[in-house]
């Protein structure tokens, strides 16, 4: 007998932005797990196939790899052409630079904003636009904590383009709604990903950081893969429009 899983992504198709590392890795290698048919997508060309390396294929899912840089318009559109029409999208590609407000000029403004906005925003509308997004498919945008939560020194701008994502998301859920078509966010705090490694904060800093996190650790790509497998599943066919808050219990004090 069949176990029931309200959760499966079996014979759904899921695109995934930003898979070639971190969180957007974590979600495709997690959603093809569940079964689903991964098509992931980065800039990156040997992390890119890493990951797609590590897609599990145990239910005869057929994967698809497509380089990608959706700062050019150009590779959105390729992007949105080249995929079959999909159960799932998941808009995780992202960047995160901190800099004092005082010090940002036009080019870090926009740089940051067209990455972390702008590109998930226009593939979203033309995967909409040219009915790649199936009847009772799910989008996920990935935002954050901060900008729409809580708020950082040097983070001004990459809260600024996390707070639009979370404020498109809600208009696009509410437009497409009648197309049976749900758009959520998952909102996270801390995730340890190689951005912790690769950037200026030295392990003393992350130590004490972590203290303020009740359950005392940051979350895990996995953690965030979880979530968007709910928020793409059946399982949460009721749900659009929310903003889904992980984040070790972090903005409860």
């Amino acid at each position: 007998m069949k176990i029931h899983n309200p959760f499966t992504l079996e014979n759904k198709t899921i695109l995934v932005t930003g898979a070639s590392s971190g969180i957007g890795k974590g979600i495709a290698i997690e959603c093809s797990k569940m079964g689903a048919h991964v098509l992931v997508t980065g800039r990156h060309k040997d992390r890119l196939q890493e990951t797609y390396d590590l897609l599990d294929n145990s239910v005869g899912q057929k994967h698809n790899s497509i380089i990608a840089d959706l700062d050019d318009e150009k590779d959105i559109q390729m992007l949105a052409d080249f995929a079959q029409p999909l159960d799932g999208l998941v808009n995780c590609a992202g960047v995160v630079k901190s800099q004092l407000f005082q010090f940002v000029n036009s080019d870090t403004i926009y740089r940051i904003l067209k990455t972390n906005f702008v590109s998930a925003t226009l593939l979203t509308q033309k995967l909409i636009k040219i009915k790649k997004m199936k009847t009772l498919s799910s989008i996920v945008f990935i935002s954050s904590i901060s900008g729409t939560k809580i708020m950082f020194p040097g983070n001004s701008l990459y809260s600024a383009s996390k707070a639009a994502i979370s404020g498109v998301a809600k208009g696009i859920a509410l437009e497409q709604a009648s197309k049976k078509i749900r758009v959520n966010t998952i909102t996270p705090g801390m995730v340890d990903t190689h951005i912790l490694t690769e950037g200026t904060i030295t392990q003393e800093q992350l130590a004490e950081d972590i203290k303020k996190y009740p359950l005392k650790r940051y979350g895990t790509p996995e953690d965030i893969a979880y979530a968007a497998i709910y928020l793409l599943s059946d399982a949460s066919s009721w749900v659009t429009g929310t903003d889904l808050l992980i984040d070790g219990g972090y903005t409860l004090q």
